[in-house]
């Protein structure tokens, strides 16, 4: 066995109740194993067992047993435990410590002495996809290049069991796609052990043998992935989800078993389909003429980099947005998205070209200024809090500007953000969801024209992915334009009437979610691929495409009812 955990009951200092109550769990060597599970359900502290972090850095009343590669966690150290179980966290950028890349992936083997530790550093960037990243400053990677050099790390000192925190985060889904598959060869190729804690079932479906359910502290099941991911009511009763295809076949009412992968929902829904849809195309009338509000012009951007060499990041860039866009600004890692936001904020200034927002040139006015205009949701909510309670960071802005009454306007805010019992929480101290609602809520009260956010919905259960759409989709009523740039093609297709496409800092496709879903070679050159749901009405046929399970439902339904299979009115 890798891991053995035995009765294993654990309490943080200052908590009322245990995280983890009774947990028993085995792992046997070579498995590939999902930990799923809502937030707060133990997930992290159970994986933080397996290399020793429990119960010597993260100290706590812990009693049990757990043995890794049969020595016990209390006899051993977690240095010792290092070389045998490596670990990516959630928060992966605490792990990058070194200045360069190649410096920080050979960052583990040096400090255990191997003396072919540079050899070792290459060797995991190869198998990671970083190539040729060697000199780079860690500052100019991308936040999913950081997430696969952190990978790098873990791999450096050839672990046998390696565990993954949620091993997708922030990383555009041809990426994500090409983790899973790195872990698949490790798997398969080299035996080793991989626990991976994930929300996206449809990545466990396709890659995962095992799926283990925690459910407030405790070890609810471990069941192969064919038979776990099919215990639909069991996981939605926990807000987790199946994949999409499982999904729709469970609330068309089927018997089962339920289709789990995109190829096995072709063949399961095929006699449904036709190549003609009852359906109408979802979303905003965009026949109504718009009035631009920002214009770019023959824009560059780059920046220098500690050689002095210039890096360019957009090339002549041409856009005008218009008031009541709901853009969602997508493309690979590294295709200049959160640059070009900025950009339109006045934090960067362009080298050439022009950006107008409302008329003004960003090039002349400082983002003070510009702040009247436009609010900037940064990636890491934390960014967003500078007071020590979140009623004082949705505030902040308007006391400064001395709004009158602004009290009301503030409680109207924290209310429309299910914040109001939260108010007086420092923002630092919530939980991800928490953090996210409110980052919202201090751009939402300084009520701009144009609200920008950066990844928003990054690093979160899909339960609480749902939840953020939502307030997201309510933002239009406190802006004449939304601006996403995201990974999240789901929230993609659910809410963008709008999709701007950017590859290597140029516009590659500007258009809808038609346009966009049913173009394979544009997907492929992004570094994109169609949500699960959209990937299989286009390969049914379906056209417009269905964009949610509730589409792809309705759709099947109507089919259904039409060729005699459901005599009820639908």
């Amino acid at each position: 066995m890798a891991i053995e955990i035995n009765n294993v009951t654990f309490t943080y200092p200052g908590a009322e109740s245990p995280i983890l109550r009774n947990v028993s769990l085995t792992i046997n060597k070579g498995e590939f194993i999902a930990i799923v599970g809502g937030n707060g359900s133990g997930k992290s502290t159970l994986c933080k067992l397996m290399n020793g972090l429990i119960p010597h850095y993260y100290v706590g009343d812990f009693e049990g047993e757990v043995l890794i590669n049969g020595h016990s966690s209390l006899e051993g150290k977690v240095s010792s435990f290092s070389e045998q179980v490596g670990y990516v966290y959630q928060d992966f950028e605490n792990q990058l410590v070194r200045p360069t890349v190649l410096d920080d992936a050979s960052f583990a083997p040096l400090n255990f002495g191997f003396s072919d530790y540079k050899e070792r550093g290459k060797r995991a960037l190869e198998i990671v996809g970083l190539v040729g990243y060697d000199k780079e400053f860690i500052w100019q990677l991308s936040g999913g290049q950081k997430h696969l050099l952190a990978l790098a790390g873990a791999l450096s000192l050839d672990p046998d069991i390696l565990i993954i925190d949620e091993p997708v985060a922030q990383l555009d889904p041809c990426h994500a796609k090409e983790v899973y598959e790195i872990l698949r060869k490790l798997h398969t190729s080299y035996g080793k052990t991989i626990i991976v804690i994930e929300h996206h079932t449809e990545f466990i479906a396709d890659y995962c043998e095992q799926v283990v359910l925690m459910d407030n502290g405790q070890v609810a099941w471990k069941k192969p992935t064919k038979q776990g991911l099919l215990e639909v009511e069991s996981l939605m009763d926990r807000q987790i989800y199946p994949p999409q295809v499982t999904q729709a076949a469970y609330q068309l009412g089927d018997e089962g078993p339920y289709p789990l992968t995109l190829a096995e929902a072709v063949d399961y829904f095929r006699k449904d389909s036709t190549n003609q849809s009852t359906i109408s195309e979802l979303g905003h009338d965009d026949s109504i003429s718009k009035e631009s509000y920002i214009k770019i012009n023959n824009l560059k951007y780059g920046y220098k980099t500690i050689n002095r060499d210039k890096k360019m990041v957009l090339k002549n860039l041409n856009l005008t947005i218009n008031r009541g866009d709901l853009i969602a600004l997508i493309g690979n890692n590294g295709a200049g998205k959160s640059s070009l936001m900025k950009l339109l904020t006045g934090l960067v200034k362009p080298d050439s070209g022009e950006v107008l927002v409302n008329g003004f040139d960003t090039k002349n006015y400082k983002p003070e200024k510009l702040a009247d205009f436009v609010t900037y949701i940064y990636q890491n909510p934390e960014e967003m809090f500078i007071e020590d309670s979140i009623r004082k960071d949705v505030e902040f802005f308007l006391k400064a500007r001395r709004v009158e009454n602004f009290e009301g306007i503030v409680d109207e805010i924290l209310e429309q953000f299910e914040l109001t019992h939260l108010q007086q929480r420092d923002g630092r101290l919530m939980s991800g969801g928490q953090q996210r609602r409110a980052s919202l809520a201090i751009g939402v009260a300084m009520n701009p024209s144009v609200i920008l956010l950066d990844e928003p919905t990054a690093n979160l259960d899909i339960a609480t992915r749902k939840h953020i759409t939502k307030l997201i989709s309510k933002l239009e009523n406190s802006a004449e334009t939304v601006i996403v740039a995201t990974h999240d093609m789901q929230l993609v297709a659910e809410w963008a009437n709008r999709i701007i496409v950017l590859s290597d800092g140029e516009v590659i496709h500007d258009g809808t979610r038609e346009t966009v879903f049913s173009n394979n070679e544009l997907l492929k050159q992004a570094g994109l691929e169609a949500p699960q749901i959209v990937e299989l009405s286009r390969r049914l046929g379906m056209k417009p495409l269905t964009y949610t399970v509730r589409d792809f439902v309705h759709y099947m339904e109507r089919r259904r009812v039409k060729s005699g299979l459901y005599t009820q009115t639908v």
